[in-house]
C-alpha cells in the first residue's frame, strides 16, 4: 500500500509513449485551428501520434493503444493539423481508461482495480466480485500499467459488492473524454493592439483561460511576478493556462507594457 500511496501523490507524469495513427494511403486535407471541435481528434503531418482536443483548450495524450481503444474502434475520425499549429495547443495531461470497460493493475502491486470517472481507481477485493462483474474471462480483461502512467489515476473506494460498482452502467454514464475529466469552455481574453478585452475576468478555480491574439502584430501575457506567461504571441496566436488556485492574477503585454489585464479566481 505504501508504494501505491507513493505512485497517488505523484502529480501527472507526461510519458511520451504516444498512440500512433497509421498512415493512410493518401494524406488527409490539413484543417486549420478555427475548425476545430472540442473532442475532436488531431494529428500533425510528419508525426503519428494522436491526441484528445479537449473543451478545455488543451490536447491530451493516449500514452499507448490499450488506453485509445477503451474510447474509440478506429482511427477513422483523427483530424490533420500543421505541425507547427498542432505545436501550438499545449498538452493539459495524459487520457486514462474510459471507466466501465477494463481493469488495471501495476507490477509492483497485487491489487486490480476497476476505474471510475476521472481516473479514480477502485480495488476489486476478491475474484468472486470480479466475476460478477466482468464474467468468467475477468482475468483477461486486466491491463498493466507502466509506473509512470499510474500516477495519473487517483485512489477511490474500493468494491466489496457489485452493487458498489456496475460496469456497464460507468461506461455509459461517462461518454467521452471531456466528461471523464469534467473539461469544460474556457473564458476567452483578446490581445489586440492596445488593450486586452475584456481586461478582467472572474473564473472557478481549476477552469481555464483562451489568450487569443488578434492584432497583426506580436504581444505577449505576462504575470506582473513573471511566474507565468505566454512568450511571444504571433498574429493568430493562442495560449491557454489553468488557475488552480484561489486569488488574484495580474498581467501586462511586454510589448506594450500599459496594456494590462486581472482574472479574479474563486
Amino acid at each position: 500500500m505504501k508504494r501505491l500511496a507513493k505512485f497517488f501523490s505523484l502529480t501527472v507524469v507526461f510519458a511520451f509513449a504516444f498512440v500512433s495513427a497509421p498512415i493512410p494511403n493518401a494524406q488527409a486535407a490539413i484543417v486549420s485551428l478555427s475548425s476545430l471541435a472540442p473532442g475532436d481528434l488531431i494529428r500533425g503531418e510528419t508525426r503519428n501520434a494522436v491526441y484528445y482536443y479537449g473543451a478545455d483548450g488543451f490536447r491530451y495524450v493516449f500514452g499507448n493503444d490499450k488506453v485509445y481503444f477503451t474510447w474509440y474502434d478506429n482511427f477513422d475520425s483523427v483530424k490533420w493539423l500543421t505541425d507547427a499549429n498542432l505545436g501550438t495547443i499545449q498538452i493539459g495531461g495524459n487520457a486514462t481508461y474510459r471507466p466501465g470497460t477494463r481493469m488495471i493493475k501495476i507490477n509492483s502491486d497485487p491489487k486490480t482495480y476497476a476505474v471510475g470517472q476521472g481516473g479514480t481507481l477502485h480495488w476489486v477485493t476478491s475474484e468472486a466480485v470480479a466475476v460478477s462483474m466482468y464474467g468468467s474471462t475477468w482475468n483477461q480483461q486486466i491491463d498493466d500499467v507502466p509506473d509512470s502512467f499510474f500516477s495519473n489515476y487517483q485512489a477511490g473506494s474500493d468494491i466489496t459488492d457489485t452493487s458498489q460498482f456496475v460496469p456497464a452502467s460507468v461506461r455509459t454514464s461517462v461518454a467521452n473524454i471531456n466528461v471523464d475529466k469534467s473539461l469544460t469552455l474556457p473564458s476567452v481574453i483578446s490581445v489586440g493592439a492596445s488593450a486586452y478585452s475584456p481586461i478582467a475576468v472572474t473564473i472557478q478555480a481549476g477552469r481555464t483561460i483562451k489568450f487569443t491574439n488578434n492584432d497583426s502584430a506580436k504581444h505577449t501575457v505576462t504575470a506582473d511576478d513573471l511566474t507565468w506567461g505566454s512568450g511571444t504571441m504571433e498574429a493568430g496566436g493562442v495560449f491557454v493556462r489553468r488557475f488552480n488556485d484561489i486569488g488574484v492574477y495580474t498581467f501586462f503585454d511586454s510589448y506594450h507594457p500599459q496594456s494590462t489585464g486581472t482574472i479574479i479566481v474563486q
